[in-house]
C-alpha cells in the first residue's frame, strides 16, 4: 500500500479528471467506481481495478481492508479525507473509489433478451434502466449515440452495479441493428399511446425492447423497424412515463409471462 500526501499525486490527478470529464473518461477509455458496494460487484465479477484509492484515515477499517485485500497492494493508495473529498463527487465518508477499465464497447452476437435505449439522455435515468435490466435478466443493453454515457459517476451511481451483471454497448445504430435481428427475433417499441395493450399482448422469447427518449419518445425510423408497438394502460389519465418507469414496466410484464433468467455474466475490458 503506498501513502499519497500529496494532491499532485498522477494517479490521484487522473482520478479527478475521469471523475470530473466525460471527454477524459471516453478518451482514455477508463471510468471510476465511487463507493464500496460498486466495487465488491466488480470483483465479485472478475474486474481487477487499476488503483484502489482508500481514505487513510479509514484504511484499517474491516470492510476497506477487505477491499484492499483484493487488490494488488502496489495498486492500493491511502490518502488523507481532505485529499479524498477534492476527487470524490460523493461525501468523503464514502470512503474509497476505483479506477478501472471501461469493459470494451464490441457488439456481441445476438441474445434473446435485448433492451434498445434510443437518446435517453438523463444519466439518472439511464442508470436506473440499466438496474431494471440488470435485475429483469436482460442480456444485452444497446445505446444509441445520443444517449448519456453510460460510465459517467452519475448513470453509475444509479445502476448500483448493474454494469457488471449485464452487457452494455454504446454507439448503437439501432435502426440498422434492429433491422437485422428481425430475421432472429422480434423488436417490440414501447410508445406511449395507439400501440397494443401491453397486458394483452404475448411478447416473444427472443426479444428487444425499444424504449425512446424522455421527452420525444422513439424516432419514426426505429418504430418502423418494430414488428410490434405496445403500451402501458395508465387508467388514471397520466399522459406518459418517465423512460425510466416504463422500461421497469415493460421488462417485467417480459418477466411475468415467463422469460427465463439470463446467466450472470463476467467483466470483460479492453
Amino acid at each position: 500500500m503506498l501513502r499519497v500526501t500529496s494532491r499532485h499525486n498522477p494517479r490521484l490527478a487522473e482520478a479527478a479528471a475521469l471523475i470530473s470529464s466525460s471527454r477524459d473518461r471516453r478518451k482514455a477509455g477508463r471510468c471510476v467506481l465511487e463507493g464500496e458496494h460498486l466495487i465488491e460487484v466488480f470483483l465479485d465479477r472478475g474486474g481487477v481495478p487499476e488503483a484502489l484509492i482508500v481514505v487513510d484515515e479509514r484504511v484499517a477499517e474491516p470492510r476497506f481492508a477487505a477491499l484492499a485485500a483484493r487488490v494488488r497492494e502496489r495498486d492500493v493508495l491511502a490518502v488523507p479525507v481532505t485529499i479524498f473529498a477534492e476527487i470524490s463527487t460523493l461525501p468523503a465518508a464514502v470512503g474509497v473509489l476505483a479506477i478501472i477499465a471501461t469493459p470494451a464497447p464490441v457488439l456481441p452476437p445476438s441474445a434473446s433478451f435485448h433492451l434498445l435505449l434510443e437518446d435517453v439522455q438523463d444519466p439518472g435515468n439511464v442508470g436506473a434502466i440499466l438496474r431494471t435490466a440488470a435485475a429483469a435478466g436482460v442480456e444485452q443493453v444497446l445505446l444509441s449515440k445520443h444517449c448519456a454515457f453510460a460510465w459517467a459517476p452519475k448513470v453509475l451511481r444509479a445502476a448500483q452495479g448493474a454494469h457488471f451483471l449485464t452487457t452494455i454497448v454504446e454507439d448503437v445504430d439501432l435502426v440498422a441493428w434492429a433491422r437485422a435481428f428481425r430475421h432472429h427475433g422480434r423488436v417490440v417499441a414501447a410508445v406511449a399511446h395507439g400501440g397494443e395493450d401491453l397486458y394483452a399482448t404475448e411478447i416473444p422469447a427472443r426479444v428487444a425492447i425499444a424504449i425512446g427518449n424522455e421527452g420525444a419518445g422513439l424516432s419514426a425510423a426505429l418504430v418502423n423497424e418494430a414488428g410490434a408497438r405496445l403500451t402501458i394502460p395508465m387508467p388514471g389519465g397520466a399522459e406518459s412515463l418517465n423512460a425510466a418507469a416504463a422500461a421497469a414496466v415493460v421488462l417485467f410484464e417480459c418477466v411475468r409471462q415467463g422469460r427465463p433468467r439470463a446467466p450472470v455474466r463476467s467483466v470483460t475490458h479492453r
